[in-house]
């Protein structure tokens, strides 16, 4: 087990270099934040453009490889990360936002797994049923229904319920309140702030892995081996769950290395709506204020996040399927 772990993190390593310094390359040839310097009141002059960025290990007059040796030198041999054109430090202000991020999105992309997994099997052993129509119409509607809209319609609802209890109940933006005393009414303020984004990613989120739970355990419903076991004198339900359920979990398994990043890649949905300034947001304002460093970063993690998820998935699968051995 440990030396494929070795091996597979190796791989994933020089993954994850390739991608990020193709994406510098990219994001230096592409990104000009001396532009939007030049819409300043007042306008600086050329050389204070020129002298504020090479200040910041941005030089515009380097080449592109002269560029990337440093900012690569900077991160091999003290973690730095650089900095954006405003003058704030990346290592800081990623290490703010992840931290965000994770606590907005690790609880929603649990529950999703748990939640689309039991009520997949639910409405496969109730096939055709109220319950399996109303389980599986709903999964449909939210895989039509855009991820924003969803979002804004629960904020909405929490909003209405505020409104007729007369009081605040529940907290629709922000991540914390100010002025709040340390200690426990702290831990219950971000609970509070934590429940409506986690209840909205959750609902949104569990429609693809109740889908495919469905649909790959009816495949495997009828197969032969299942109806040994019911032979053997299994019920329905037992032969289900002792034996058709780890075969079609499989896939399910497997489709965690797309669906983690995927959640994470997609949160800035989220983080505007619910005014939580995590990675999502941070990658789009990158973007926008054409910092090459910051839009690296967060093409880093997402990086980093896909081959997490695919270790995950290899011992998941290694796990639910008896005939996979790690070697």
């Amino acid at each position: 087990m440990a030396r494929y772990l070795l091996k597979r993190i190796v791989t994933y390593l020089v993954m994850i270099f390739l991608v990020t310094t193709a994406g510098y390359f990219l994001a230096v040839k592409t990104m000009n934040p001396a532009l939007l310097e030049q819409e300043r009141i007042p306008r600086p002059t050329d050389e204070q453009i020129q002298q504020n960025f090479a200040s910041l290990g941005l030089d515009p007059q380097m080449s592109a490889w002269d560029r990337y040796v440093q900012w690569l030198s900077n991160i091999v041999l003290h973690w730095d990360w650089g900095r954006s054109p405003n003058g704030a430090y990346i290592n800081s202000e990623f290490g703010q936002r992840i931290w965000v991020s994770t606590r907005l999105f690790l609880a929603a992309v649990i529950l999703s797994l748990i939640i689309g997994v039991i009520l997949g099997v639910i409405s496969a052993a109730r096939q055709y049923k109220v319950s399996d129509r109303l389980i599986t119409g709903y999964s449909y509607l939210v895989y039509i229904i855009p991820a924003p809209i969803g979002y804004f319609l629960v904020q909405l609802g929490a909003v209405a319920i505020n409104q007729m209890a007369g009081e605040r109940i529940f907290y629709v933006t922000g991540i914390s309140s100010p002025g709040v005393a340390p200690g426990w009414p702290t831990v219950v303020d971000m609970a509070a702030h934590y429940l409506v984004p986690t209840f909205c990613i959750t609902i949104m989120s569990w429609g693809g892995y109740q889908i495919a739970q469905r649909q790959y355990l009816l495949d495997n419903v009828n197969a032969d081996f299942v109806r040994t076991a019911r032979a053997k004198g299994l019920t329905r339900n037992q032969a289900i769950s002792r034996h058709a359920l780890r075969v079609s979990f499989i896939p399910v398994a497997q489709s965690i290395a797309f669906t983690i990043p995927s959640i994470f890649a997609g949160g800035f949905f989220a983080e505007a709506i619910f005014a939580w300034p995590g990675i999502g947001l941070w990658s789009l304002e990158a973007i926008g204020k054409q910092d090459v460093n910051a839009a690296t970063a967060t093409l880093a993690y997402g990086a980093v996040l896909f081959a997490v998820g695919a270790i995950i998935a290899d011992i998941a699968t290694t796990i639910v399927d008896p005939r996979v051995r790690i070697q």
